[in-house]
């Protein structure tokens, strides 16, 4: 009871920590609502029954966020010196600084190596935390800044390394994380475009994730080998799950495909080809592993175990995550009905 306590206590501290960031109008307050939400995400992620690998992991994010809440305050007190006593100071290089340190906190290229390392510690639902809610207050504040060249520069190494890093993967939880740094880059470049454009992205990324980190959870898996020799009982299983990762990868008929659509027609509109042109061969890259995957797990012969325990496909969760699969596969078509009949 303690513990489920204590967990309830720290996100609600964490989800107050992000709420001051975003809502806050200075440097300063951003800084202070990072620090909070810094803070209650550490407990967090000391698991009690994965403590070796969650202490590593937790003293890791611990030692990247620090470092850019520190480049973050100086930057912001360079800023404050400069409005305040009239130093003359170079303001692009302060907010180059800034924009640094934010692209550290969410775990952007070139920024990135803490990320998948930390991500193999993690429990699942903390792995989920960490891919999604995490990521609002940094990025909000990279909209506030007007960095075009370092910024594309961060979106097209995010895109690349994120396709190419999960090439050689068997983790889920490292495949996951190079899936994250990948989808990094379409919400920063959809920042760059517009705010509400990136809010819809986020959305639809974080419900994509959340379904496949919910049916990892369920059923404990970690590595690649216990996808294919897994469900032995349930195919329909075993096809929900697969049809999930090309939604997340971007496949067209599925939910994943729309937000990447808009990007697509915004950057189009704004004539900016050669960067649609690399963020695009970069998922077909990602599109190629988890089809790949794909492949294995349904062409392939693998041995199945006798023992697999049929009763754990019968409980409530199971059925949650079936309802949210349809969503995620015939999502795209619900829309599409949606704003015809309109």
């Amino acid at each position: 009871m303690f513990n489920n306590s204590s967990k309830i206590l720290f996100m609600t501290i964490m989800i107050i920590g992000t709420l001051i960031t975003v809502t806050s109008n200075s440097w300063l307050g951003a800084w202070m609502g990072l620090e909070i939400n810094l803070l209650s995400f550490i407990p967090l992620l000391s698991d009690s029954n994965n403590n070796l690998t969650s202490t590593e992991a937790s003293l890791k994010y611990f030692l990247t966020q620090a470092l850019a809440s520190t480049v973050l305050l100086f930057s912001s007190i360079i800023l404050m010196l400069k409005n305040n006593m009239n130093i003359e100071i170079n303001e692009s290089f302060s907010s180059a600084m800034i924009m640094s340190a934010l692209l550290l906190k969410s775990g952007a290229a070139p920024f990135h190596f803490w990320f998948p390392n930390m991500m193999e510690g993690l429990t699942w639902m903390n792995a989920l935390m960490l891919m999604t809610w995490q990521k609002i207050a940094p990025l909000m504040l990279i909209s506030y800044l007007d960095i075009k060249n370092l910024l594309l520069m961060s979106v097209i190494l995010s895109v690349i390394i994120g396709a190419i890093g999960g090439l050689n993967q068997t983790s889920l939880r490292k495949l996951m994380a190079f899936s994250s740094i990948n989808h990094l880059g379409w919400m920063l470049m959809s920042l760059m475009i517009s705010e509400s454009i990136w809010l819809i992205y986020f959305m639809f990324y974080s419900f994509l994730s959340f379904i496949l980190t919910f049916m990892f959870n369920i059923f404990k898996l970690f590595h690649l080998n216990q996808l294919f020799s897994w469900f032995v009982n349930s195919k329909i299983l075993k096809f929900t799950l697969f049809m999930n990762f090309l939604s997340l990868g971007g496949l067209p008929p599925f939910l994943g495909f729309l937000p990447k659509w808009l990007v697509i027609q915004q950057l189009s509109l704004c004539n900016q080809y050669f960067t649609l042109l690399i963020m695009m061969m970069s998922t077909l890259i990602t599109l190629y592993f988890y089809l790949r995957i794909c492949y294995s797990a349904f062409m392939l012969n693998y041995y199945e175990n006798n023992w697999t325990n049929s009763t754990q496909f019968n409980n409530i969760n199971t059925y949650f995550y079936l309802i949210f699969t349809f969503f995620s596969i015939c999502g795209l078509f619900l829309i599409s009905m949606f704003f015809f009949m309109l």
